[in-house]
């Protein structure tokens, strides 16, 4: 079933939308949570959340990339339960992945950081199209999904040493990046 059928049949409030919706993309999903999560039952609770909120907004929304959108909502989920979950302790590979990102983007965040926080969105995003291919989807992995760097690694089948110090570099890259747009100081 594709992603526009799958999105008429949601619009329709067919459950077959959610059936396809969780055949498409149920184990992208369940791996998205997992990199945030270790418990697989919170795993389990956070994919069915999303699809809960994916049948929850569909409609009115009709998102142009499904597998975006969905993946959105459970990373968005996850990241809720993962911080429920570690309140009052650290969690080393999530909080890995945000250590990693501090030196480069701003945190204070107050009502004028909430506003800006488009703006830099944006930023970032021109920064993604400024890099090669290599590049952007390795920090994708590492910084949207939270993917360990053996995984990425594996996937491109380059050493982690390799990725390791090739994500260094891009966090090099985005912070003089955020520099010249007068993000960072």
């Amino acid at each position: 079933m594709d992603d526009n059928t799958i999105i008429d049949l949601l619009f329709e409030r067919s459950e077959q939308g959610l059936a396809g919706l969780a055949a498409r993309y149920g184990a992208v999903l369940r791996r998205t949570a997992a990199n945030y999560l270790s418990d697989p039952q919170d795993v389990e609770e956070c994919v069915n959340d999303a699809y809960l909120g994916v049948w929850n907004s569909i409609p009115p929304h009709r998102p142009e990339c499904l597998s975006g959108y969905v993946c959105r909502i459970a990373r968005n989920l996850a990241v809720k339960r993962y911080h429920a979950n570690t309140a009052a302790k650290r969690n080393s590979a999530y909080d890995a992945v945000l250590d990693e990102l501090q030196a480069c983007i701003p945190s204070n965040v107050d009502i004028e950081e909430e506003l800006a926080a488009k703006e830099i969105s944006v930023t970032i995003d021109r920064f993604l199209d400024t890099l090669q291919y290599f590049d952007r989807f390795c920090f994708i992995r590492r910084y949207w999904y939270a993917d360990p760097i053996g995984e990425i690694a594996a996937a491109t089948q380059k050493s982690r040493h390799f990725v390791s110090v090739r994500l260094f570099r891009t966090r090099e890259k985005l912070r003089q990046y955020l520099k010249e747009e007068e993000y960072l100081t």
